[in-house]
């Protein structure tokens, strides 16, 4: 990125940042945005999947350009990736590093959605093998297996 670029991206730099990786076919983007004024910051362009190392090398970019305009980092919000708490204390020390809302909400998300489709797979495994017809009203075993699997399907519908 340009350095006039960035200059004008720290001019209102409100001393909080977003750090995050796109990946896009054999490409990953890492990116810092300024969390309050929405200004891209810094890029990079990788060819591979990050590090540690690229990470804190990425963010050892965004401490120097702060440091030459004697600009603070109050804070950094990042996805919450195993990539970033150690590249971020290594290179910022300690600063308050806070998880994106967004991501955690959308990893429980896809927990209880995970969760759920157990459940369906076992209540499908589960649900016992009828005889062809209606269950015979002299037959207690038959009907009553014909309510439980009206029950599991009511339950969990396919």
């Amino acid at each position: 990125m340009s350095g006039a670029f960035l200059a004008w991206a720290l001019e209102t730099f409100s001393g909080y940042v977003a750090v995050d990786e796109l990946y896009e076919g054999p490409y990953c983007v890492l990116s810092a945005v300024d969390n309050r004024q929405y200004k891209r910051m810094l890029y990079e362009v990788l060819d591979h999947d990050p590090n540690h190392d690229d990470i804190a090398a990425f963010l050892g970019r965004l401490k120097t350009a702060l440091d030459e305009r004697t600009l603070t980092l109050k804070g950094i919000t990042t996805d919450g990736s195993a990539l970033y708490p150690e590249p971020i204390r290594t290179v910022f020390g300690e600063v308050p590093h806070q998880l994106c809302t967004f991501h955690v909400i959308k990893e429980l998300t896809q927990g209880v959605l995970k969760a759920v489709a157990k459940e369906r797979e076992r209540l499908t495994k589960s649900k016992p093998k009828l005889k062809r017809g209606r269950p015979s009203s002299k037959e207690k075993a038959a009907r009553r297996l014909a309510r439980k699997s009206k029950q599991i399907h009511v339950t969990f519908p396919a």
